[in-house]
């Protein structure tokens, strides 16, 4: 476990690397936006689709490691596949002078921030980004929201608290507490490694509550990929099996966005 934790935070140092590239060379409409609630601003990195009509929209939730260029990377990703994609920095605020992620100085620092952080207020963020990319011209009103490990987490948590949302897509993050399951409305949608026993250990519990709520809960594993596979399946040194299990991912994803 102390080997699988110390490559998971050596991975997003590196990531920035050959991360930074596609967004400078990204022919698509990225731009940073403030969305409010309240007193609070949140930060956050958009991006739009070019397509003729209004398109769908995605709210992306990063890993543990915050707003990293990945993540935004993931935004162009999902804006080149056809749909608005916008990621908050749930970060926002927590910095020297009121920064974000980038202003913690790298996995560690975001790390230490995140986990103080109230669900109540990474809802919040949620509600308000979900908020200002449903109003936009270019939206045709649907949102779906989507996180990776951390985010994954709280993509299961805000589909408790958002009945809204048209699905929920988890990637290799923990469920919701099963008392919790019924209140879910959204469809979810889980992508899983198999060499990840942290994460998989909760998955019988978390079928098994969904299926007893009367909930749609769709879980697939990809053989041989790791935790954090649509990431470091995007790292040129990434392994075969993540490198597999990210295109076939994408593949999933794009079947699903396209009946929603």
């Amino acid at each position: 476990m102390k080997k699988l934790l110390a490559l998971a935070v050596a991975a997003p140092l590196s990531a920035q690397d050959w991360a930074k590239p596609r967004l400078e060379k990204s022919p698509r409409h990225l731009e940073w936006v403030t969305v409010k609630h309240g007193n609070r601003e949140v930060k956050c990195f958009l991006g739009f689709p070019e397509v003729k009509g209004k398109a769908t929209a995605v709210v992306l939730i990063h890993e543990i490691f915050g707003l990293s260029d990945w993540m935004r990377g993931m935004v162009d990703q999902f804006a080149e596949a056809g749909y608005i994609a916008i990621a908050p920095d749930f970060l926002s605020g927590t910095g020297p002078n009121g920064g974000g992620t980038e202003s913690l100085g790298g996995p560690d620092g975001a790390r230490a921030k995140i986990q103080g952080l109230a669900q109540t207020q990474i809802d919040a963020d949620l509600d308000a980004a979900i908020a200002h990319v449903r109003k936009l011209d270019a939206c045709n009103g649907k949102v779906v929201v989507g996180g990776f490990c951390w985010g994954g987490a709280k993509t299961f948590l805000h589909a408790v608290h958002n009945p809204n949302i048209k699905a929920g897509l988890v990637f290799y993050g923990t469920s919701a507490d099963v008392k919790d399951m019924p209140r879910i409305q959204a469809p979810i949608r889980g992508f899983y490694a198999s060499n990840d026993a942290r994460i998989n250990a909760g998955l019988p519990a978390a079928i098994e509550g969904m299926k007893a709520a009367g909930k749609f809960f769709e879980p697939v594993t990809y053989e041989g990929a790791g935790h954090g596979f649509m990431r470091a399946g995007e790292d040129p040194a990434g392994s075969a099996e993540n490198k597999k299990a990210r295109a076939d991912a994408w593949v999933r994803i794009r079947k699903i966005l396209a009946g929603i």
